[in-house]
């Protein structure tokens, strides 16, 4: 998880030559960039991992060109590394060998939407919060809700298996995606999954694939399933004296048996942000807030499961529940979560933030014992995000690089902690690159073997995205 960029070998500028030549044919003089500028652009994602220089940015239009490039960096030995928005957390997309970049950001489509099937296809390089808006207005939803749907694709919500706060009830990408056009790690082209709702033929391998990060292959096409619209949805803001007693409103809702659509954690630390930031306003007594969302296809049924919600919490502490009135003031509400992350750079002037998954029995405690040991390395540690199943954004703010050391101890505890509680070191945005030296703490040898063996099986050149998910094997 350090930020300086590790020093590999860069490959021979002959064989990239090689590559670009085999491809002259295949795209334009506007598909190949290898201006300055834009390989700074694709040197970076929105991790900490560093900065890593891709030789050339490929940006294929069509399947037929993905599987032209994978098959020319093949031939010539040179590593390749798929990515889009590239607004990832985890350097996923890094090109850490250099190589090439290959970019699915034009592959934009929404090629089909049925409403008498329900569901849409679309191509990689779809904007996620553009596939929701389109499926709305035909009284459709798509339910994956990442908290970069205005900017994120789908190519990489499938690579990541994206989430979001309406995960709490409706699930994740895995969940949508029943058919994948393909391109394997040597170029060939496969059709995975199906276009039905139901089917067991053969293995999953969409299931596979969805969530392998660029590492087995990339999505050329996306089929994902919808459902029905909800006819009313309603939000409120339920403020809390302390993060812990939210945090227990959290558990003791979900133990009634209400399943909220969203129910995310905002701390102390989160709400100072907020109003730093001039983003929200929040009641003079709010130590800590939850969002809570919930939605049905009645008004009555709606406010009734608000209402008892707010009860609940009112009963572990909360000093308010307000409701929004109106559209307007639900998006001032979820304008106001989406901006936590770029509020908190502004109280200091580093950041670290992890993506960790609690059993939700568990979300009190380990947001007690992160305060703790942030109190403990004098760092600050904000805790929020999708509380209501078990995943919480744990941020650690710092001075700078003198207090480096700090936080990669504190990052180190977090993750041990985390597993001890019988947790996920990632909930969301991937190993990748970023956690690749902590996936052991939660997979046994045999297990992280077998999975470098099916790597291997798919790629056995080890071109396509490398040094990506697994630590590296002790010799």
């Amino acid at each position: 998880m350090n930020p300086a960029a590790r020093t590999f070998e860069r490959v021979a500028p002959e064989r990239v030559a090689k590559v670009l030549e085999a491809l002259a044919a295949v795209l334009s003089d506007g598909q190949v960039k290898r201006d300055a500028d834009t390989l700074d652009a694709y040197a970076r994602d929105e991790s900490d991992s560093g900065v890593y220089r891709p030789d050339a940015v490929l940006l294929p239009e069509t399947t037929a060109q993905v599987s032209a490039i994978f098959k020319a960096c093949q031939a010539h030995g040179v590593p390749f590394t798929p990515c889009g928005a590239r607004s990832g957390k985890s350097g996923g997309s890094l090109p850490l060998k250099g190589g090439m970049a290959v970019s699915l950001e034009r592959m934009n489509r929404i090629r089909s939407i049925s409403s008498e099937d329900l569901t849409a296809v679309v191509e990689p390089g779809v904007v996620t919060g553009d596939l929701m808006k389109a499926v709305e207005a035909q009284g459709l939803f798509y339910p994956p809700d990442p908290n970069s749907w205005e900017f994120c694709t789908m190519g990489g919500n499938v690579a990541e298996n994206a989430g979001g706060p309406r995960a709490l009830k409706y699930g994740v990408t895995r969940d949508y995606v029943i058919g994948l056009e393909w391109v394997m790690p040597d170029g060939e082209v496969l059709r995975v999954g199906r276009r039905t709702i139901k089917g067991v033929a053969g293995y999953d391998l969409v299931g596979l694939f969805v969530g392998s990060e660029g590492t087995l292959g990339v999505a050329t096409e996306i089929t994902v399933q919808l459902i029905p619209l909800p006819r009313q949805v309603m939000t409120a803001l339920v403020v809390f004296p302390s993060v812990l007693q939210a945090a227990r409103g959290v558990s003791a809702v979900l133990a009634a048996g209400i399943l909220p659509r969203c129910l995310e954690l905002i701390d102390e630390v989160a709400v100072q942000a907020i109003v730093h930031r001039g983003s929200f306003q929040f009641p003079p007594d709010a130590g800590a807030a939850l969002i809570a969302e919930v939605d049905g296809n009645t008004p009555e049924g709606v406010f009734a499961e608000l209402q008892l919600l707010g009860g609940i919490c009112d009963g572990h502490g909360a000093t308010q529940t307000l409701v929004a009135q109106d559209e307007s003031q639900r998006e001032k509400l979820w304008a106001a979560r989406r901006v936590i992350s770029p509020a908190l750079r502004a109280l200091k002037p580093a950041k670290i933030s992890e993506d960790i998954v609690v059993p939700r029995s568990k979300i009190p405690e380990i947001i007690e014992r992160l305060k703790k040991m942030g109190a403990e390395l004098g760092l600050t540690v904000a805790t929020y995000g999708h509380a209501g199943d078990g995943n919480l954004h744990a941020n650690i703010l710092y001075d700078g690089p003198t207090q480096r050391p700090l936080v990669d101890e504190a990052l180190r505890r977090m993750l041990v902690l985390t597993v001890e509680l019988g947790g996920t070191i990632t909930g969301e945005h991937g190993v990748g690159h970023a956690k690749r030296e902590y996936l052991a703490l939660e997979q046994a040898p045999a297990l992280l073997e077998l999975q470098r063996r099916l790597k291997a099986f798919f790629d056995p050149s080890g071109l396509l995205n490398p040094e990506k998910i697994f630590p590296a094997p002790k010799r």
